[in-house]
């Protein structure tokens, strides 16, 4: 006999997420695997298989005991804690509206507070190790070539990983005003301008692969030997391979992942004072205070502050950077 619980939980992924709310693929799996671990917490710790577990079984104090579990026994992270707990929470709002019956359930567990964390500081690199990487790929090959434009793109656009993966040639316009569309969270397209060396580098690596002929819009920008699209990790193991290849400390002893990139684009662009709402057009942020986080991090920032207080105590010259030139141009010549 199938269980109130399988008959909700079907309910919310497909009626409901995929349905009435149209979430994307990515969120549907993110809330599904919530639930997955859920299931297997039940089984593991309390010995309640998922042909048996029923909703009078997932009561406030369940949820809390598995929120520890997720921290002691798989050692996630707070972060990581506080989302499975926003799912589980999303699925109690809209259950106390399909069965009224379980309100104060329902509602007691809505009532668990997310965990408060420190806020991680964010990793980016400085314009000499982001020139650094960006140099590394032999451009007299062909893999060179490729692996030097997704590099320059990558930083270029800010883009995340997936949406870096996700780009196909219909999404590039080289003509002036050069410009990427990305399609990013919650199926949200934002369109980002192509400094002028990134856009030469694309038309070439376009070029080279025949991609510029009609009928290739639909193509993945950069495709892996079978022609497939690449994935996030190949993604990284690209970024990985030249960091390596470095052998330079600063650059090799740092975390760099695909993100580092983004947070690296959109930290330089603050400290060349561009404005906060166009980084945040940008990134594709929703709320200009999640791009405020570059405000606070930005020790130039800090040290041009500094410096109009104490100028009798910090005489060092900032570098000027040439807007009109753009970022990724004087970055690194392309």
């Amino acid at each position: 006999m199938t269980t109130d619980v399988a008959l909700y939980l079907r309910r919310f992924l497909t009626t409901h997420l995929a349905g009435l709310r149209g979430c994307s693929a990515n969120t549907i799996a993110s809330y599904r695997d919530t639930f997955k671990l859920l299931i297997v917490y039940f089984r593991d710790e309390r010995s309640i298989p998922a042909g048996k577990l029923t909703l009078d079984l997932v009561d406030a104090a369940a949820i809390a005991g598995f929120l520890d579990w997720l921290e002691t026994s798989r050692h996630n992270s707070i972060s990581t804690r506080n989302q499975r707990l926003a799912a589980i929470s999303s699925f109690h709002a809209w259950l106390q509206y399909q069965d009224p019956g379980r309100m104060a359930s329902c509602q007691e567990i809505l009532a668990i507070p997310a965990k408060k964390h420190g806020r991680p500081p964010v990793n980016h690199l400085t314009v000499e190790q982001t020139r650094s990487l960006l140099a590394q790929p032999d451009r007299s090959t062909r893999q060179g070539r490729r692996d030097a434009t997704l590099l320059a793109t990558l930083y270029d656009t800010a883009a995340r990983v997936q949406e870096l993966a996700d780009l196909t040639v219909g999404d590039i316009r080289l003509q002036h005003p050069a410009m990427v569309a990305l399609t990013g969270k919650g199926a949200k397209t934002r369109h980002v301008p192509l400094m002028d060396n990134t856009a030469a580098l694309l038309a070439a690596y376009l070029a080279e692969r025949r991609l510029d002929k009609p009928g290739q819009d639909d193509h993945p920008v950069f495709f892996n030997q079978h022609r497939r699209k690449l994935s996030r990790g190949g993604v990284a193991w690209i970024i990985r391979k030249y960091q390596t290849q470095t052998n330079n400390p600063p650059l090799t002893d740092v975390d760099i992942s695909p993100h580092a990139l983004r947070h690296s684009k959109a930290m330089h662009l603050y400290e060349a004072r561009v404005p906060l709402p166009y980084i945040r057009d940008i990134l594709g942020h929703v709320d200009l205070s999640t791009t405020d986080i570059y405000a606070r991090a930005s020790t130039e920032a800090k040290r041009r502050a500094l410096e109009g207080a104490y100028p009798d105590i910090v005489t060092d010259d900032l570098p000027e950077w040439n807007q009109d030139q753009g970022l990724l141009d004087w970055l690194t010549n392309l």
